[in-house]
């Protein structure tokens, strides 16, 4: 296993996790709403944000590609697998892991936006506004973290490490 230190611990992952449930819990109650677990990455968040929230919600998933197996974006967003629910006159709360350059959450926000929905918001545990290609609006933002290629806590590097419980930095790639 390659070295790596701990950017983000489990308790501080676990602690932002419960305050972001308790804000969205609050803004959407009585409200219909599906979370949009961004994969493969996302899933842990989502998991935990899920059983943290104090109301109903429908959760669906949706596989976006735009880094394969390289550290830096390609800027191109491929959808491999899109949502099974019908999203019109729903309210989507997009989850995701990390937000980095804001393309792939440009255009999914764009994408569900376009399917009528009653609104569109993003949620992320990880966050690189230094890293941003295009202006975003981050409604339910985790921890802003510096711009270093991050493991753990679902995200990977090539398909490795998503199984670590904090994120954490490799020293070497």
């Amino acid at each position: 296993m390659p070295k790596m230190s701990v950017l983000v611990s489990r308790e501080e992952l676990q602690a932002k996790t419960e305050e972001l449930a308790k804000r969205i819990s609050k803004d959407y109650e009585g409200k219909d709403l599906l979370l949009v677990g961004v994969l493969k990455g996302g899933f842990m968040f989502l998991s935990d944000l899920c059983r943290a929230l104090t109301i109903d919600v429908s959760v669906d998933f949706i596989s976006v590609s735009s880094y394969g197996n390289q550290t830096v974006s390609s800027g191109v967003v491929r959808i491999l697998k899109d949502i099974d629910y019908d999203i019109t006159g729903k309210h989507v709360l997009i989850v995701e892991d990390l937000i980095d350059t804001g393309l792939t959450l440009t255009y999914l926000k764009d994408l569900f936006t376009a399917k009528h929905c009653a609104s569109v918001k993003i949620c992320t545990i990880l966050d690189k506004p230094s890293r941003r290609k295009v202006p975003l609006d981050v409604d339910y933002q985790g921890i802003i973290i510096p711009d270093k290629f991050v493991i753990g806590y679902g995200l990977d590097y090539a398909e490795r490490y998503r199984n670590l419980p904090d994120v954490c930095v490799m020293e070497e790639l």
